[in-house]
């Protein structure tokens, strides 16, 4: 095949969104010329590594839904199942009223499955009223969709929205669930709200089977020895020994079509720009960033991902003597935005990884040893506290840290913050017919499409599979028109 005739494909983006669909683009068509634009330095989005005390550990996302397939199946196709591996037994907790309760057990995103586990967690009058949700079933749905915060208020009542649902939301989405979509973000919960049925017994339904089997329950999560960001390095390790080409530091900046049917793609400083001619082009970069791009091409999918809101956050990972988290008996703990702290959760990483353990062995001064741990901040729309210095971000997560645990922790041996500025898109209502209109817009013009966390959900695995489905949408041929 000649240069003229080799199909050239541009994935714009390199998270893991990106990166899965060079992977998969490479092994649908392993003989085309595949070019990945990354505008950071890194590559991996979202899944990023770093250093603290000596300790290489995820500065993002540091686990996966492993009931789903999609994730781990990438994860063994690059070589890394010997790497898998599971959260340790330890509970997590909230922190509401001043307490720490159990995190409640067979929840659907924080909606119960039997109210008499949030005992504790709610006073008497708000249990009472979890319990009495037949009283109001309401089988005349508002609209096609309503916020999680809404509906779950209006059956259950407004506590188990402050006190359970909402800080669960903040780790998964950074947002609020006033703001956030049944039908997109808990398609369960849509069911019951459009059928009028209770959302007790849908939650019931949705949790894996009590019964006694012989077959262990599967682990919720997953990640890998080293960090979830070895996925990343070792998928870019590996598309570089295909023949991909990633490139770093090269931001696309616009991107339109030519009369043959290839697309043109901008990149470099505006006084000295470069020229891309792509046959394909996968957009996988954020919203914002995404509607920039499309303004030319796929004008009406440009206006509704332009319309999506964006949260920003946080995550500050902190290291100590190991001595002062020794005493610590779980994994983490959330915070209710009710609490009225400007962090959200904090994760005991020491105590949830048994490999984050061991990397901080003998990794002090004097050969003691490191524990890690990670406080997250930012939430949709709160933007102020993370409008600060690196140095006053940490000073703000000692104090509400001190505050939860009653007792002040020692000066962190090392500290680092890591930024996601316009990092989680929100799935408002309507976020679904929003990104159907997007699919129709994209599908208009072929040789293009589109992947990311805005598309199937913000989690790894849902990524992965928005990649997945982007590459099949693409021709099997090239179209190329006469000009």
């Amino acid at each position: 095949m000649s240069n003229a005739d080799q199909r050239h494909i541009v994935v714009i983006g390199a998270g893991i969104s990106g990166l899965a669909a060079a992977w998969r683009l490479h092994d649908r068509w392993p003989d085309a010329a595949i070019t990945v634009l990354e505008g950071q330095p890194e590559v991996g989005g979202k899944l990023r590594g770093g250093q603290i005390a000596g300790v290489q550990v995820d500065l993002g996302a540091e686990s996966l839904l492993a009931r789903r397939p999609e994730a781990l199946a990438l994860i063994r196709e690059v070589g890394l199942a010997e790497h898998i591996v599971h959260p340790n037994k330890v509970s997590a907790s909230i922190y509401s009223r001043g307490e720490m309760h159990q995190l409640p057990p067979r929840t659907l995103m924080g909606v119960p499955s039997d109210p008499a586990t949030l005992k504790g967690l709610l006073n008497d009058s708000e249990l009472q009223r979890v319990e009495q949700e037949a009283e109001h079933l309401q089988t005349d749905p508002r609209g096609d969709d309503i916020s999680i915060g809404d509906f779950v208020s209006q059956r259950l009542g407004r506590a188990v929205v402050d006190r359970l649902i909402e800080p669960l939301l903040g780790g998964v989405y950074a947002g609020h669930a006033d703001n956030i979509s049944t039908s997109a973000a808990l398609p369960p919960l849509a069911v019951a709200y459009r059928d009028g049925e209770s959302v007790l017994a849908v939650a019931a339904r949705a949790m894996p089977s009590l019964q006694a089997t012989d077959q262990p329950v599967p682990p919720v999560f997953a990640g890998l020895t080293g960090g979830i960001n070895t996925l990343a390095l070792r998928l870019t390790e590996k598309l570089t020994e295909a023949g991909v080409e990633v490139q770093r530091n090269v931001t696309a900046r616009e991107m339109s079509q030519r009369a043959d049917g290839r697309f043109e793609i901008t990149t470099g400083p505006v006084p000295d720009p470069s020229t891309l001619i792509a046959d394909d082009v996968v957009v996988a970069v954020p919203p914002p960033a995404a509607a920039r791009l499309l303004g030319r091409v796929a004008p009406e999918a440009a206006f509704h991902l332009g319309a999506i809101e964006m949260a920003s956050m946080a995550i500050v990972t902190l290291a100590f003597p190991a001595e002062a988290l020794a005493g610590v008996p779980s994994s983490g703990f959330l915070v209710p935005p009710a609490e009225g702290l400007r962090i959200k959760a904090a994760t005991y990483s020491v105590h949830k990884w048994e490999w984050v353990a061991a990397a901080g062995h003998g990794r002090g001064d004097d050969g003691s040893d490191v524990a890690i741990m990670r406080v997250s901040l930012g939430r949709h729309r709160e933007v102020g506290a993370l409008q600060r210095s690196d140095a006053e971000i940490v000073e703000m997560a000692l104090i509400d840290l001190q505050r939860v645990r009653g007792e002040a922790l020692p000066e962190p041996i090392d500290a680092v913050v890591t930024r996601w500025g316009g990092g989680l898109p929100q799935y408002a209502v309507g976020h679904l017919e929003r990104i159907k209109t997007v699919r129709a817009s994209i599908a208009l013009v072929p040789g293009l499409a589109i992947c990311g966390a805005v598309m199937e959900g913000v989690g790894i695995p849902a990524c992965i599979a928005s990649a997945t489905r982007a590459v099949s949408e693409l021709p099997a041929s090239p179209v190329r028109m006469e000009p």
